[in-house]
């Protein structure tokens, strides 16, 4: 079975993160997930409370294929000082295992380099010539390599259908849309 790591931190974006951990469940991808707070037990923007699998001292990223990262108000918050985040973001593109990231959360990669001369697409007001990357922001998602990125909550369905292609193939996509009725 697949396994990926999935990013939770206070003020995430509720359904970013459990839809997408949710729907990769019925396609057969266990995600377990790290709260990159100092407590296991985080707070999702919309009020959603939940319980990480492990804190970030816990895992080891050698027993992951992938990483996801939800996006959410608390990207704008830390992003200019969570090492943490960027420090689990970089060991998984350095490794050249998959990194997908939606709403917000592009902005981690941006912020590293990870989208320079790639296509990407990203919440709209996020994005920063900085990045160096190629927006394209009439897309819901796209996927560039190992890196897949989606726009917003809007997209979380394209987002873990891309995941399963990448994954997978599309076949697997194929009957992930089928049995969701997509």
């Amino acid at each position: 079975m697949k396994k990926g790591l999935m990013l939770f931190h206070n003020n995430m974006e509720d359904v970013e993160a459990l839809a997408t951990k949710a729907l990769l469940k019925r396609a057969n991808v266990n995600v377990e997930t790290v709260s990159i707070s100092a407590e296991k037990a985080v707070k999702f923007y919309y009020g959603t409370e939940v319980k990480a699998d492990f804190l970030a001292s816990e895992t080891d990223i050698d027993d992951y294929q992938f990483i996801i990262i939800p996006g959410g108000m608390y990207v704008s918050e830390v992003i200019e000082k969570d090492t943490k985040i960027k420090s689990l973001i970089s060991g998984f593109h350095n490794g050249g295992k998959g990194v997908f990231a939606i709403c917000a959360a592009p902005m981690f990669l941006g912020e590293l380099g990870i989208l320079k001369n790639k296509e990407y697409t990203i919440f709209p007001s996020c994005e920063k010539d900085s990045f160096e990357g190629i927006l394209k922001q009439d897309k819901k998602v796209v996927r560039a390599e190992n890196i897949i990125t989606a726009r917003s909550v809007g997209a979380v369905f394209e987002f873990v259908g891309e995941i399963i292609n990448y994954l997978f193939d599309q076949k697997a996509v194929e009957m992930f849309y089928k049995n969701t009725y997509f």
